[in-house]
């Protein structure tokens, strides 16, 4: 099913997009089941220590998230972007299950080949959905609001397993809460989203941009505007990938209370959700490249920060800045993207950018695993920083 007489804008497809940030709230909230407690479920429940035994699930995660991405955005105009969220709705099912009664680590593993599906193809959806709604002049906006509800209700469920898990234990409480998410994001889905390809035809009769020859290959490099923006990407979520599996690693070393760990961690996702509410909207009106460089900047500082820092209060901080370094360039990435796009190629550039993108969750996993092999695992702090201060500089010096 279709909007009739559809018309581009934000106000115009309101009631559309509000539906579409709540289903993506649910969506971030599945990843936030894992985000704080999923080390400590590998050393508790079954006795695993090694960061490359632990990081195999990140490892996991990326790379089919990655894979999804890229065929969500080549089908989501042969499909349709609603069969797509509903089908990525259903492959969620069983994963809190799998979370609770999981006998063996490897049916963790299992959980989040699922979540990387899941994530790919209602993440994707969603992103698509809300750009063809609202149309070119305020791309930056729609993305604010959607990466924002996404990545705060990814804070809010990392804060309240954490919060859980030091209450009642490690399992099953905590992950009563991905049941609720998939229940309600797969009635929504079902029930009340409309397609959106008329609204990518409505903006194809109006919009000056080239079609690309070779969409992969320009999306992933050779252009010089989408390659930058495709690399940044892709260091983005490689630093937020050993984020992810190595932050909560390093403040239990350093003696930190599971509630602490909580808050410190949930603090950056919720950050990073909050602040897109302004930096969406300013990269509708501000210099696209500046915010990437600066933001790619920020992250890279306060990475090499943490590995000084030695108390609660300098943890704190650190979250804060990388938080806002990543509010910046994250609704900026997808409004760039899309902007160099043309309409009839947009969800298979969006999709090739975040195939790219969600690579890096699993390429900061392994870079971990390496560093971690020959120094202690905290030096990967610095090397992922210095990356992410060169993919900062790429930005400034080949970006138009």
């Amino acid at each position: 099913m279709t909007l009739s007489k559809p018309q581009l804008g934000l106000k115009e497809n309101w009631q559309q997009f509000v539906l579409l940030l709540l289903i993506n709230a649910f969506v971030g909230g599945m990843v936030g089941l894992e985000r704080t407690i999923l080390p400590t479920l590998a050393e508790v429940e079954f006795q695993i220590y090694a960061p490359s035994v632990i990081l195999t699930f990140i490892i996991v995660f990326g790379f089919v998230k990655a894979v999804t991405n890229y065929f969500t955005g080549r089908f989501s105009n042969i499909i349709g972007r609603k069969k797509l969220l509903v089908i990525g709705w259903i492959i969620a099912i069983p994963i809190p299950f799998i979370l609770i009664y999981g006998a063996h680590w490897n049916w963790i593993i299992f959980a989040n080949v699922l979540l990387g599906i899941n994530q790919g193809l209602t993440w994707s959806s969603t992103v698509v959905m809300k750009i063809d709604l609202v149309g070119k002049h305020q791309r930056g906006l729609a993305m604010g609001l959607n990466e924002s509800f996404g990545y705060f209700s990814i804070a809010l469920v990392a804060f309240s397993t954490g919060w859980i898990t030091a209450e009642y234990g490690v399992r099953p409480f905590p992950f009563y809460q991905g049941v609720l998410f998939v229940i309600l994001g797969l009635i929504l889905s079902v029930f009340f989203v409309k397609d959106t390809r008329h609204h990518v035809q409505l903006e194809e009769q109006t919009s000056d941009v080239k079609p690309l020859k070779n969409i992969f290959t320009e999306t992933s490099w050779f252009n010089n505007n989408l390659g930058s923006i495709t690399q940044a990407g892709f260091v983005n979520n490689l630093n937020d990938g050993m984020i992810w599996g190595v932050l909560p690693m390093i403040l239990l070393d350093r003696q930190f209370s599971m509630k602490d760990i909580a808050i410190i961690v949930a603090i950056y996702p919720a950050v990073w959700g909050i602040g897109q509410l302004v930096t969406g909207k300013l990269s509708d009106h501000y210099n696209k490249k500046i915010m990437l460089s600066l933001g790619m900047m920020l992250q890279a500082f306060s990475l090499v920060a943490m590995y000084f820092i030695t108390t609660m209060t300098g943890f704190i901080v650190s979250a804060i800045v990388i938080g806002v370094g990543t509010a910046i360039v994250y609704p900026t990435f997808l409004s760039a993207i899309s902007d160099f796009s043309h309409p009839s190629q947009r969800a298979q550039t969006i999709g090739i950018f975040r195939f790219w993108r969600d690579s890096g969750y699993a390429f900061g996993a392994i870079c971990t695993i390496i560093i971690s092999a020959f120094f202690d695992v905290e030096m990967s702090l610095i090397v992922i920083g210095f990356m992410t201060l060169v993919s900062s500089l790429i930005i400034k010096f080949r970006m138009d």
